[in-house]
């Protein structure tokens, strides 16, 4: 089965007409984007576009032998214009299978917001699925009986979508993703091939033709990363993003409860509120327990508290106390967390901060934590495949 993205943007395209923000000033050339259609074997049309025809001969094609057209969501504003060779477009009732003339089985798929979604079988056997802008699949239950070779749908704006179906096995190792409906709220460039690569999914220029079912370039994901940045740069929503499309997560928090503190826990709150409603919470500084396990991935927040539960514990604030036994103690314990990280088979994400780029500490203690946290930083950093530091809310990639 052979599909050719005719576009790949959101509903009034990238850039949006008259939008004066940062994404859409840059999206020109390349990285412009008409309304997202596919074309399945040139025989089905999925979602009707403008310029549909015009985008369908510059990839090569020919909207000719088109036998179907769907619309996967309401197509709001003027209406297009259907070219004299296309049959009227319409809709698949929800649960409903339609059977093309060229032997192509399209099935409804129930969306949890408007829209229908689109799985298409081929005739040899080949499946991909087509989901509506910002909507996810409704009332999965049980687990699908195989993968999908190919699912395209609105990964940046309904990441959850892509959980929902790796939660029951419809999307697995070897599924190709493709994010479509590309809108200015996705990063431009290569910070969006960077996102989509955490969540094991590409995309591609609009006329681009894929095979379903050959062997797939699926990105592969950082087993290990660390995000490192300065207060409220914006490294743990970064973190969090990285995550964001697997059904179950483990979200461990080494700064505890703080009793008597609104400030904390008005920090607590906005966290808990922005994390999938799926992801599981620990509460803990033991850390070489959890790396060791099998299981889900970890998202780790943050280093710089664990080590000063780490410091708290040897009792390495003091200098005499430092001298006579609590540098050795906190090597040591450093040191089996960095081995922890080194053997890990889980995925993780750890969250640090940068804390020796400002005004130098004051006192023997400020400097000690800053130089040990400098000192854990980079010795994490050198377990993990990926490092970025979050400036201003921008991730660099300092590795990988």
């Amino acid at each position: 089965m052979e599909l050719t993205l005719l576009g790949t943007g959101a509903p009034e395209g990238l850039p949006r007409p008259s939008c004066p923000c940062a994404v859409c000033a840059r999206a020109r050339g390349p990285w412009a984007r008409a309304a997202t259609a596919l074309l399945v074997d040139d025989a089905l049309l999925l979602d009707l576009t403008p310029g549909a025809v015009f985008a369908a001969a510059r990839a090569g094609h020919s909207l000719s032998a088109v036998r179907q057209v769907l619309l996967t969501h309401p197509h709001d504003g003027p209406a297009v214009e259907l070219p004299p060779t296309l049959p009227p477009a319409g809709r698949v009732p929800d649960g409903q299978v339609l059977t093309l003339i060229s032997g192509h089985r399209v099935r409804a798929v129930p969306m949890d917001a408007p829209g229908t979604g689109y799985e298409v079988g081929s005739p040899d056997g080949e499946r991909l699925l087509y989901l509506p802008p910002g909507a996810a699949p409704a009332g999965l239950d049980g687990r699908a009986e195989r993968p999908y070779d190919l699912v395209v749908c609105d990964v940046v704006g309904r990441p959850d979508a892509v959980a929902r179906l790796r939660a029951v096995g419809a999307v697995g190792p070897a599924t190709e993703v493709i994010a479509v409906h590309l809108d200015h709220d996705a990063p431009p460039g290569a910070a969006l091939d960077r996102l989509l690569a955490a969540a094991g999914a590409r995309a591609v220029p609009d006329g681009t033709t894929l095979a379903v079912g050959e062997y797939p370039v699926v990105p592969d994901v950082p087993r290990r990363v660390l995000v490192t940045g300065g207060a409220r740069s914006g490294k743990s929503l970064e973190a969090e993003r990285r995550l964001e499309t697997f059904p179950e997560v483990v979200y461990v928090a080494t700064g505890g409860r703080r009793g008597g503190d609104p400030e904390w826990a008005a920090r607590v709150a906005l966290h808990r509120e922005r994390r999938p409603g799926a992801w599981r919470t620990e509460e803990t500084c033991e850390l070489v327990g959890l790396l060791a396990a099998e299981g889900p991935p970890l998202l780790i927040d943050c280093l710089s508290l664990w080590l000063t539960d780490a410091m708290d514990r040897v009792d390495a604030w003091e200098d005499v106390r430092w001298r006579e036994g609590g540098e050795t103690a906190l090597r040591t314990r450093i040191a089996e967390l960095v081995a922890a990280v080194r053997g890990t088979r889980r995925q993780v994400v750890l969250v640090t901060n940068e804390v020796g780029s400002g005004v130098v500490p004051a006192t023997p203690a400020g400097r000690r934590f800053r130089d040990e946290l400098g000192r854990l930083n980079a010795a994490v950093a050198a377990e993990c495949e990926e490092v970025l530091l979050v400036v201003a809310g921008q991730a660099v990639v300092v590795r990988g």
